[in-house]
């Protein structure tokens, strides 16, 4: 079973990383918690320090299954001021590889990088203008799925999110277990 990623940069959304890594698990997905800092302690926006299971040095990309970025502030942006990451999502988008981004990060990380042009997506209020900017189309839902990337409006869907990556990767059932079990 290939890895997922989800990337933690200082200022990231806690429950958007948290939720989704939770979810995931729940569902049989190998995914990691990838630090972009240079050190494994990254603080969250809302003053919550997690310890990152790697650093983005150590991490081999090119195999993995999902490349994940939660939104926050400023965390979106310093995932976007990181040419590791940057560089890997734009490979893995060639190669048609599964993307994912809520909050801020599709319009602050993603749409600049070009993987965003032609697809609809979705986006945290106040931050449509960078997708219409680099040719995508803002929809106004909780959760979009276009092609190989599903992206995420902002914290209150960070289950629904997490959810609508394990049907994308596994099935709608094993997504329904997961809610169910979860009580959502």
């Amino acid at each position: 079973m290939k890895t997922s990623y989800l990337f933690l940069a200082e200022g990231f959304e806690e429950i958007e990383a948290l939720a989704t890594v939770d979810v995931l698990r729940r569902a049989g997905m190998n995914v990691e918690t990838v630090s972009i800092n240079g050190e494994y302690q990254v603080m969250g926006a809302h003053n919550i320090e997690v310890v990152a299971d790697q650093l983005i040095e150590e991490v081999d990309l090119d195999e993995a299954e999902w490349l994940i970025c939660p939104g926050g502030m400023p965390g979106a942006s310093n995932l976007a001021d990181c040419s590791l990451l940057t560089d890997a999502l734009i490979e893995h988008n060639a190669k048609g590889g599964h993307i994912a981004a809520i909050c801020a990060a599709p319009a602050v990380v993603l749409a600049p990088l070009g993987i965003l042009n032609g697809k609809e997506a979705t986006c945290y209020p106040s931050f449509e203008g960078p997708l219409a900017e680099n040719g995508a189309t803002h929809v106004d839902l909780r959760v979009v799925v276009d092609g190989n990337v599903v992206t995420g409006n902002g914290p209150s869907s960070a289950m629904l999110f997490a959810l609508e990556i394990v049907t994308q990767q596994k099935s709608k059932s094993v997504s329904q277990q997961v809610a169910n079990g979860m009580l959502i």
